[in-house]
């Protein structure tokens, strides 16, 4: 099979789970996934280091990468600048990982323009009502900021039509094996395996002209 890596976008809605998910499919299939790390322009938090939670960059460094196109998707959050580096992610293609990227709606699109072949799966809860519960239960926002984040997600479920895969995130175990699967069933696909395709082709063609060994 062919053993360059897949890309594969893991958006869905704040408070759908995304994260969990993430954390446990690390967890549960060491060594076959790679996070990107995003660069960004926000200061370190206590206990973060360059190169592992985020690429810290200067505002003038981002601006550079943006210019000389380093990025394959950035947006600004809160007077922030956040985004995916290009080298990063293929010098890990290169080396035949899966690389996973936990992005927003916007950046996932502007993903797919520049991989075609990447796989874009939405993480979701089975409805509105219980993301608006998960978000109330962290307790860690007002009601503003939970209906402004609800009001996000109305916005945003107008694009899950564009993804590949549904992820409903109900049960934590049974969301990460799902997307386990789905990875693990997109590498079988025929667009993903054209140089073994070709290699077969070119090794039977020989017993077509009646040739024998």
């Amino acid at each position: 099979m062919d053993n360059k890596g897949m890309v594969i976008v893991l958006s869905g809605f704040s408070g759908a789970g995304k994260g969990t998910i993430m954390k446990h499919l690390l967890a549960a299939y060491p060594g076959e996934y790679a996070l990107s790390i995003s660069a960004t322009t926000r200061s370190p938090r206590p206990g973060e280091v360059d190169g592992r939670e985020y690429f810290f960059k200067t505002r003038e460094q981002f601006e550079d990468m943006i210019r000389n196109h380093e990025l394959l998707e950035y947006a600004s959050f809160n007077q922030n600048y956040y985004g995916t580096p290009k080298d990063y992610v293929e010098k890990l293609l290169d080396e035949g990982k899966d690389v996973i990227l936990e992005i927003e709606v916007q950046g996932a699109l502007q993903i797919r323009k520049i991989f075609p072949q990447a796989l874009l799966l939405f993480v979701t809860p089975p409805s509105g009502d219980i993301l608006k519960e998960r978000l109330l239960g962290r307790g860690t926002e007002d009601i503003d900021v939970v209906m402004q984040r609800l009001s996000i997600a109305s916005r945003e479920s107008l694009l899950m039509e564009q993804y590949d895969y549904i992820i409903i995130n109900d049960d934590i175990e049974q969301a990460v094996s799902g997307v386990h699967s789905l990875i693990e069933s997109e590498h079988e696909r025929v667009l993903r395996n054209t140089s073994f395709i070709r290699k077969i082709q070119k090794e039977l063609a020989q017993f077509s002209k009646g040739e024998t060994k």
